[in-house]
């Protein structure tokens, strides 16, 4: 299904590298706030002013991996090789390969093709996470080495970048304030532009604020292509705050499409958010609802993207049609570095 949002995105839109290169503070990127009675644009230090008293802010602590690791395949041709994430059957990871100049990715790679990485590891592809007419984009992959996988791309990984970036950038951009445990392939970039003083600002406001986890995976999607699966955790005290929210008519905000999704995913039969954690492909959009989240901080999606059916799930179609007709009349930056968008429906 494809969301209702359609756009097409000026050229000149995408954010080439982070706020911080272009001489501004984390939290005073642009923000468009889109509710029923009318858009606002600001800077993302005024998000505070826009929640009330008992509202949740329900954040990701999940922090980045140096994911992206340089490789040659058997031709001798370079390749850059993306660590997405464990793979969920078996041992081994899913991993995809893409150009060295970031136009794309390899789509013309066959099982068992081994690829030549460092520090002496071998990584084998072993057979497609996925298909589609054009070639195999996604690979699960056997990885040999000493230690941990993870150890290793400290070592000798960066962070993962595409074409509309200039340069290459330290992971510590890539890392937002909540971020603790390493795991994600690429930055849940919602949360990128809060800093320690607007969490106080939160909190001294009385709006809460509370931890889930969710691993993101390659953000490389091709147009209508759903998320993967994914690792996530709920704990038992942001289920209990959530539902604390919720019985007193607070608002549950969720900082990005991986915390919504994290939430949707523990919630039970009754309707209820319970401590939950594990694996999830689940796919928020019109086969499946949003029955927790009420508000929604996230930045700005590329056409087409499926995470625009989960936005249009939280606040519907009509109000993020005019959130994005605005962002595009007004100049908004997309991308990881770009502006963002909080949605109160």
């Amino acid at each position: 299904m494809r969301p209702r949002t359609v756009f097409t995105l000026p050229p000149d839109a995408e954010a080439t590298e982070p706020p911080e290169a272009r001489g501004l503070a984390r939290d005073a990127v642009r923000l468009l706030v889109a509710t029923p009675s009318g858009l606002t644009s600001t800077r993302f230090a005024a998000l505070p002013r826009f929640l009330e008293p008992g509202d949740l802010v329900v954040v990701n602590t999940s922090a980045t991996l140096p994911a992206a690791v340089d490789g040659r395949r058997p031709d001798g041709s370079p390749v850059v090789v993306h660590f997405s994430t464990p793979d969920p059957a078996r041992t081994g990871w899913i991993v995809e390969l893409r150009m060295p100049d970031g136009s794309g990715p390899v789509l013309d790679a066959t099982p068992g093709e081994p690829i030549a990485v460092p520090d002496g590891a071998r990584l084998t592809l072993r057979e497609p996470a996925d298909r589609r007419p054009s070639g195999v984009r996604l690979w699960t992959a056997d990885v040999a080495l000493e230690g941990p996988v993870s150890a290793w791309l400290d070592r000798h990984g960066r962070p993962i970048a595409y074409g509309y970036l200039r340069g290459r950038w330290p992971l510590a951009d890539y890392q937002p304030v909540f971020a603790r445990e390493p795991g994600s392939a690429e930055m849940a970039s919602a949360g990128r532009p809060f800093t320690d003083r607007m969490v106080t600002d939160l909190v001294t406001r009385g709006i809460g604020v509370a931890p889930v986890l969710l691993h993101t995976g390659v953000s490389s999607q091709e147009a209508g292509e759903g998320p993967q699966t994914e690792r996530f955790r709920v704990p038992a005290v942001t289920a209990r705050l959530v539902e604390s929210a919720r019985s007193a008519g607070g608002r549950i905000v969720a900082v990005g499409t991986t915390v919504t999704r994290a939430l949707e995913s523990a919630v039970d039969a009754a309707g209820r958010v319970v401590a939950t954690e594990g694996w999830t492909d689940l796919v928020i959009g019109p086969d499946h609802p949003v029955r927790v989240v009420t508000g929604l901080v996230t930045g700005w999606h590329t056409p087409d993207a499926s995470h625009l059916l989960l936005l249009e799930a939280v606040a519907g179609a009509d109000l993020v049609r005019s959130a994005y007709r605005a962002a595009i009349a007004e100049g908004y930056r997309w991308h990881e570095f770009g502006d963002s968008c909080l949605l109160l429906p």
